[in-house]
Formats: C-alpha cells, sequence, structure tokens
C-alpha cells in the first residue's frame, strides 16, 4: 500500500502534547525537519522552551496518582489497543519514518514490527504484575513485599529508531503505572507525534503521556531533571551525553536507564560457515545504514579465513543500492545529517592513511542528500579511529587475530559493552566466549539480536538498566515493603 506523502505530513501533529491537548510551544517557536535524503525540509516542529517543560511536567504529576490506581487490565487494554492501531497505520508510520530518518521503506516497516511489539509485550506484562508474602525466619513477622510505580518519568529518545525507542520505554512505563514526558529527537519528531496521536485515540487519559519536542535539549532536560517531582529517566543516546544526565538526575537520586554508544566487536572464527558469517554481517553491520549503537563496529576474523570473509563480504556490500528510502529497490538509505556523513568518511580516510584497503565503496556521493557508499577495509590497525570510535555508518573494518585469547583480548578492548557477535560452528567455543565477552547481548551465529521479549542493555560504559523482556517493567518499579505481627 502506497502512501501520499504530503497528505500524511499534512494530517501529522507537529504541535507539543500537554495534558491531552496538541499546543503550540509558549515561545511559539519552531524547528525545522529535513529528509536526509533530499535535503528538503517536511515540516516545521514546535520546539519546547523551558515553560513549556514544566508544564508538561505538571501535567504528569497531576495525572499520575490515579493512573498509578487504575487496574492493570485497564492498562492492558489500552496498551494493547495501541498495538492494534499501530498495526493499522504500519504503512503511515513507516513512510514517515522513512521521509524523516532515511532508512528503506521496507526497513522502516521492520521498525514498525518491532516496536509495535513492545506495546502487546508489556500490555500482557501489565497483568503479571507481583509480590511476595513469607513471614521471618524468626515467625514473628509478616513479611509483604509489593512492587508500585516510581512516578513521573522523563523519556529521551534518538533519532536512529524513532517509533521503537518511544514504544520501548513508554510500554513498560504505562504498564507499570507512571506517567511520562517524551522528549524524542530533534531530527525524527515526527513519528514520535504521530504515535503520540495514537496513544490518545487508544484511550490514554490526559496528562499522562505528554511530548515536548525542542530544537534545544537542555531548555527541556534541565528544568525537569531538577524538579523533585520526577522519579525517573530513561535515555538512549551516546554515552557523552548520558553521562551529562547522570550527573543531573543525582541531584534527586532519580531512577536511571541508560542506553549508551556501543563498540560491538563480530568475531569469526576458523571453523566458521563463511556464507552465515556474511548474511550475519550484513544484517549486523547494516541494518539502519549502520546507524545502530548494537551496529557490528569491529570485524575480527581469523587470519586463515580473512581474506575469503573479506572478499564475500564486499561483493554482498556492493550488491546495496543507495538512494531515497522511498524508492523501489533501495537497500541503503542515507546517513542522518552532512555532520555524519563527515565523519564517516574521516574514519575511512583516517584507516587508509594507516595502511588499510578499500575492497569497496569508500566515498561521498555527490548530489543531494547524505549519502555514503558501504565500504569494506581490510586489512585494518587496530589502532585505527574505526576501531576505537562508534562508526555509525555502512563502514565494515576488517583485522585479523591467530588464537581465541586473541581475539576475546581484542574484543574487549573498549571502554564499550553493549552487543557482540561470534560466528563458529563449535558450540563449547560459542558458550565461552558469549561469557567471557564484555557485552551485555551476544548473537551466537545471529546477526539480529533484538527482540521484546529479551532483555536489551550493556555493561561498562554502554548503559544501566534493561529495556524489555520481563525485568523490562521492573525499570519503572519500585518495591515496597510491609511487616505485621504473626500474632
Amino acid at each position: 500500500m502506497s502512501v501520499d506523502v504530503k497528505d500524511l505530513l499534512g494530517h501529522t501533529p507537529t504541535q507539543l502534547l500537554i495534558n491531552g491537548t496538541w499546543v503550540d510551544a509558549s515561545g511559539s517557536e519552531t524547528f525545522p525537519v529535513e529528509n536526509p535524503a533530499t535535503g528538503e525540509i517536511i515540516a516545521q516542529v514546535a520546539s519546547a522552551n523551558s515553560d513549556d517543560a514544566m508544564a508538561a511536567l505538571d501535567a504528569a504529576s497531576q495525572a499520575q496518582y490515579e493512573w498509578s490506581h487504575t487496574s492493570s487490565r485497564e492498562r492492558s487494554t489500552i496498551l494493547r489497543t495501541a498495538f492494534d492501531l499501530v498495526q493499522e497505520n504500519s504503512e503511515e508510520l513507516a513512510t514517515l519514518m522513512t521521509v524523516e530518518m532515511g532508512k528503506p521503506l521496507a526497513e522502516s516497516r521492520g521498525e514498525v514490527a518491532y516496536g509495535g511489539e513492545f506495546l502487546r509485550w508489556f500490555s500482557e506484562e501489565a497483568n503479571r504484575i507481583g509480590g511476595q508474602y513469607s513471614t521471618s525466619p524468626e515467625g514473628s513477622l509478616r513479611l509483604l513485599v509489593s512492587r508500585r510505580p516510581v512516578g513521573p518519568c522523563f523519556l529521551v529518545t534518538p533519532w536512529n529508531f524513532p517509533l521503537a525507542m518511544g514504544t520501548r520505554k513508554i510500554g513498560p512505563a504505562l504498564a507499570a503505572g507512571c506517567t511520562v514526558v517524551l522528549k524524542p529527537a530533534r531530527l525524527t519528531p515526527l513519528t514520535s507525534l504521530y504515535f503520540a496521536e495514537l496513544l490518545r485515540q487508544a484511550g490514554v487519559p490526559d496528562g499522562v503521556v505528554n511530548v515536548v519536542p525542542s530544537a534545544s535539549a537542555s531548555s527541556v532536560s534541565d528544568p525537569i531533571l531538577g524538579d523533585s517531582r520526577l522519579r525517573k529517566v530513561s535515555f538512549t543516546g551516546s554515552t557523552g551525553v548520558g553521562k551529562h544526565l547522570l550527573e543531573a538526575a543525582s541531584k534527586n537520586v532519580l531512577r536511571t536507564s541508560m542506553e549508551l554508544g556501543g563498540n560491538a566487536p563480530f568475531i569469526v572464527f576458523d571453523d566458521a560457515d563463511l556464507d552465515k558469517a556474511v548474511e550475519g554481517a550484513m544484517a549486523a553491520k547494516m541494518r539502519n545504514m549502520g546507524e545502530a549503537c548494537t551496529a557490528a563496529n569491529r570485524f575480527i576474523v581469523h587470519e586463515s579465513v580473512a581474506e575469503e570473509f573479506s572478499e564475500k563480504l564486499a561483493l554482498a556490500m556492493k550488491g546495496l543500492t543507495c538512494g531515497n528510502g522511498l524508492d523501489e529497490g533501495t537497500t541503503c538509505g542515507p546517513l542522518i545529517e552532512r555532520k555524519a556523513l563527515d565523519n564517516v568518511a574521516a574514519v575511512v580516510d583516517d584507516a587508509q592513511q594507516r595502511g588499510a584497503t578499500v575492497l569497496c565503496g569508500g566515498e561521498v556521493l555527490e548530489g543531494k542528500g547524505y549519502f555514503y557508499t558501504p565500504t569494506v577495509l581490510y586489512p585494518v590497525p587496530t589502532d585505527a579511529r574505526v576501531f576505537g570510535e562508534e562508526i555509525f555508518g555502512p563502514v565494515a573494518p576488517i583485522t585479523t587475530f591467530s588464537t581465541d585469547g586473541e581475539a576475546l583480548e581484542l574484543a574487549n578492548d573498549t571502554e564499550y559493552g553493549l552487543s557482540s557477535y561470534v560466528f563458529t560452528t563449535n558450540v563449547q567455543r560459542a558458550l565461552r566466549c558469549a561469557e567471557d565477552l564484555d557485552a551485555g547481548m551476544t548473537g551466537v551465529n545471529v546477526g539480529v539480536v533484538s527482540n521484546a521479549a529479551a532483555p536489551f542493555g550493556g555493561v561498562k560504559q554502554s548503559g544501566l538498566g534493561r529495556e524489555g523482556g520481563v525485568v523490562g517493567i521492573e525499570e519503572y518499579q519500585e518495591v515496597r515493603y510491609i511487616a505485621m505481627p504473626t500474632e
């Protein structure tokens, strides 16, 4: 089904959502949203300031008591209705995402399906909130333990997965009984605003979900984080910004969930099925044009198969077609903005200067949009920037190893620890690596690990807490304990 883009943009909200009403920013300021495939300005969105931020928190705080005392069945039903509405509007959401973010339409459809699952999953988890009843070892006390919502939450989402990162936070927050203020990314606010309207249609009460896009992140985050009524902040984005938010959150001792940067190793052992490894590499590297925190960032390949793997991967990368994500046949969209394009070009140039060979790609495409050709570099010295920095682009740098211990040492030589990937046909080796890798998630012979039913998160400087899975709702709950005498 094809969607008329002009008509879609015409009925997508561009205002702030505060206390159930779409309103202009109090200062009447707006900011532009650009299509990265064409450079065209597709919308002007209301830019929230500090007054708007506090109005949103006022609404969330006022709605918190009543929302926390709704039945789990009611919250579950609303989330399930939201899931159904996402499915009914899947093509509109996918088209909007492609227009403002750039990913091919097929990938946007995949994100809609993935993002929707968090609504369905947490609609079910809402009814499974439990507690504990026991007696003390001495027999003198009855111990009653319950889980209660933490309270109003501030949710900050990134530009690269504008729907899924919202549903992954809003789903468990609402299921637990928390109200929220959402600040979507400046580069991709439209998908979040469209989704917020679907939540209104699903029956979310006024004030429970508030959305405040802004050209100035600090204008929104600083006053909200400084207010004692806020009880939790959840952020997905760079480690640098995450550290700043953690520092601000410490002043009011807020609950925090931080899903930060990544530098994922992709290890290919000498016994790996190379065709499957290449298939996994394409999924792990090229999803979202490489603009994903889970993207394979460093390819660590056994020296005996490195040349063959590199040639096969380069052949697969050459088969991708760069273009506007709305065009049929496009398999690689643009990078999000000029700054991102310049950074990818710079790290490739650095690798070449250090002796790496470009097997394919390595070029900025001239013309409209921010396109960089899918690139394979081999061999790449480990002191190159592409091994120490998160690339966030369609570049696969390959280095070699000779022993299992060397592979693990190279893989763990980073301050990050989000995702990792291992390809081998030896089950014992796979399990040993998964246990020894400093990563919150490991894919064994698979290139995509994300799933609504699984805990998503990292170790080291890749973050704190987990999203999704049975533990996802616990991030929005606090444990309460009641003691009663047995006699």
